[in-house]
């Protein structure tokens, strides 16, 4: 019997035992150690000793916008209230610009947005505009979201009083260029005058001075963009955002680092707004649909459906339909009109972007219609509007605003212009004429909301006392550019830009792309048959 067990080993029982305890303390540990830990979390979280990071790095309703860091937050409504009365006679005006009780597209607080200095292509936007804030500053903060690194104002009219003109200034990466006697004459010196591709537009009043003026301006506009180190130039009015469809992020200059480096310029086609009621306030977030571009439909739905399209208006969009283009910073580039780039030295390489856009706000305000009875001094009649306006329905709604009663302007303005029938625009719709864009509306409110353009006066306020000295240099920005683009000085009234006469240029120039419209149907079947 005892040759069936084997021997006990001496110290057997004593390591069974201490085994046994090593494994006792094990399940104790992992079972006390995740009781403690959620208890202490507990207690954390009952006494608010605990911070998320994620959390504390959303802003609140007052704080500074990226990039803007030396933004005062305080008394910035207050100020607001008194700029705004130089800014727009508008009562709306301060509801447009404050910030909301809610943010639909916040920003990470102490997110440093100094796009001088990060990413590339550098990409600039000039405009010439007489504009208040309450239309600028979203324009502006909108296009800093998607890319833009410097801004060139030439600024006159409202966007050049004090109260205007002091907030621009104030923002990082905004050049304000004033319109004044010196620029004048230092533009009545460009070779412009002298060549002509532009000639069929000089000595008319209204709409043709302005496209002159314009071209001029993005002339100085390359000298001080190129200057600035930036890569890419835009000509575009406040009334117009970029749309970067088809990056692969929303933004303009990851859509412009994927262009060719053979490519001298990229075209824009535009989308014309679409107004649903005739109370727009404030149109760069209240409009959401818009009317593609013929360039971005198919031949057969555009023509199709263009008589719905036009609503008996006198062409398939109200105003202008050939989009507008940016330009590669280089030698010997100059402005074709306030919609093209061209070169001296050769035929640009150009193409047409098949998803990026150019949103238009035109006439979304019935203020816009009235608006015009002050711009122009020309007579309301079919003739005399021909001197003043390049679109046929500017010159219609012209007459209009100077004949009218209020009444029938409004009677007018909602047949016009205003989408009322939902039935023909959920057809169109369907159909791909209209769209639906909500990006710029969502980062819009998202600026407004978190307090960007009420921070942006704040700011203004504290630096108004080195206002006088920003203003002078400002002034004097053009005659320090370091390149003079235009010919010696010319002594007496022919130094004037009213008193230019036009030089004959032996160089024949391809003629300024004025603002056009889409095709027509009478116009596609001439070019079919």
């Amino acid at each position: 019997m005892a040759g069936m067990y084997a021997p006990l080993r001496p110290g057997g029982a004593a390591s069974t035992s201490a085994t046994t305890a090593f494994a006792i303390r094990i399940l104790l540990l992992l079972t006390l150690l995740p009781l403690l830990l959620a208890a202490f979390a507990f207690v954390l979280q009952w006494r608010g000793g605990l911070n998320d990071p994620a959390s504390s790095a959303w802003p609140t309703d007052r704080q500074s916008f990226p990039g803007m860091d030396n933004s005062p937050l305080g008394s910035s409504r207050s100020f607001f209230e008194t700029v705004s009365t130089h800014t727009s006679s508008s009562s709306d005006c301060s509801e447009i610009l404050k910030g909301g009780s809610s943010s639909s597209f916040p920003f990470f607080r102490g997110w440093n947005f100094d796009l001088e200095s990060e990413g590339s292509p550098k990409v600039c936007i000039t405009t010439s505009t007489s504009a208040g804030l309450q239309q600028i500053l979203p324009w502006l903060y909108y296009h800093k979201v998607i890319g833009v690194s410097r801004f060139f104002l030439f600024v006159e009219g409202e966007a050049a009083k004090p109260g205007v003109s002091s907030v621009l200034e104030s923002i990082r990466g905004v050049k304000v260029i004033y319109r004044t006697r010196e620029l004048e004459e230092k533009q009545a010196r460009s070779r412009i005058w002298n060549e002509t591709w532009l000639s069929g537009f000089f000595y008319k009043p209204c709409n043709y001075e302005l496209f002159v003026k314009q071209s001029l301006n993005m002339e100085m506009a390359i000298i001080l963009a190129r200057n600035a180190g930036m890569d890419w130039i835009i000509h575009l009015d406040t009334d117009e955002l970029m749309h970067p469809a088809g990056a692969q992020e929303y933004s303009l200059r990851k859509l412009l680092s994927e262009v060719p480096e053979n490519v001298d310029m990229v075209i824009f086609p535009n989308y014309e707004s679409s107004v649903e009621r005739d109370n727009i306030k404030d149109p760069f977030t209240e409009v959401s649909m818009f009317k593609k571009n013929y360039d971005h439909l198919p031949k057969d739905t555009y023509f199709g459906l263009y008589k719905e399209a036009t609503r008996n208006n006198p062409n398939y969009f109200l105003t202008y339909g050939n989009g507008k283009s940016a330009a590669r910073i280089q030698d010997h580039l100059r402005p074709n009109g306030a919609h093209r780039w061209h070169n001296y030295m050769k035929t640009p390489n150009e193409i047409k972007l098949e998803e990026a856009a150019i949103l238009h706000y035109t006439y979304t305000k019935f203020s816009d219609l009235t608006s015009r009875r002050e711009r122009c001094g020309c007579k309301p009649t079919k003739d005399d509007v021909k001197r003043c306006f390049i679109l046929e329905f500017d010159r219609l709604a012209f007459i209009v605003a100077s004949t009218g009663t209020e009444e029938e302007m409004h009677n007018w303005y909602n047949e016009h212009v205003v989408w009322t029938d939902k039935q023909t625009n959920l057809k169109l719709l369907r159909k791909g004429i209209l769209t639906r864009i909500y990006a710029p509306m969502s980062i819009i409110r998202g600026l407004r909301e978190s307090g960007v353009f009420t921070s942006a006066i704040a700011n203004a306020k504290q630096l108004s006392k080195e206002k006088s000295m920003v203003q002078k240099l400002s002034n004097s920005t053009i005659t320090n550019t370091g390149e003079d683009i235009t010919k010696p000085s010319v002594k007496g009234s022919e130094s004037q830009a009213t008193g230019r006469k036009i030089l004959e240029s032996t160089i024949v120039h391809e003629k300024a792309v004025p603002p056009m419209s889409q095709p027509g149907l009478f116009k596609d079947m001439l070019m079919r048959t």
